[in-house]
């Protein structure tokens, strides 16, 4: 079988044919959404929400970090994270630390509570992506993983040429 040509889209959909069902952008968005569901169930007992473990377990993974930098690495926008550090903080997981140095410059940190649940959260998380795998084989996960990788390449070069 011939691979296409990278460089010019296929035609898999047409309009006149189109099926939400058959949309492989909506199955993804239903993976997806079961696997936040599933999440957010399995995190409960540790007191997150699927939506708090990405920053809780980035700033274990960078160390002490800026407000603006744990957006960048998170795509979440300066106020969002503000907020989202406000509730973390409220749960006692995260402290704002404001620089010696240069006293702009506030830097976030886990306490001992939130590093102890930051390193919970792999488990949870593989348990999860595991279950949701079941029936497949290593090859499958494998091809899976490529297949979104190239998904997201191919949008990622249409934004930068829609951006020029």
């Amino acid at each position: 079988m011939s691979q296409p040509d990278s460089a010019s889209p296929c035609v898999f959909y047409s309009p006149g044919t189109y099926g939400q069902e058959d949309s492989v952008g909506f199955l993804m968005k239903r993976a997806l959404g079961l696997v936040l569901q599933e999440t957010d169930r399995r995190l409960a007992p540790h007191g997150l929400t699927n939506a708090q473990w990405g920053p809780l377990f980035k700033i274990r993974k960078l160390g002490t970090t800026t407000v603006a930098e744990l957006a960048r690495q998170m795509n979440m926008d300066a106020g969002a994270m503000t907020r989202m550090l406000d509730r973390l903080e409220a749960k006692e997981l995260c402290r704002r630390v404001r620089s010696t140095i240069d006293r702009r410059v506030v830097r976030i940190e886990l306490t001992p509570e939130g590093e102890r649940i930051a390193d919970e959260v792999p488990a949870v998380l593989s348990d999860v992506m595991n279950e949701l795998l079941t029936g497949f084989s290593v090859d499958e996960w494998e091809n899976l993983k490529s297949y979104l990788r190239r998904m997201i390449a191919n949008g990622e070069r249409f934004r930068g040429e829609g951006a020029g």
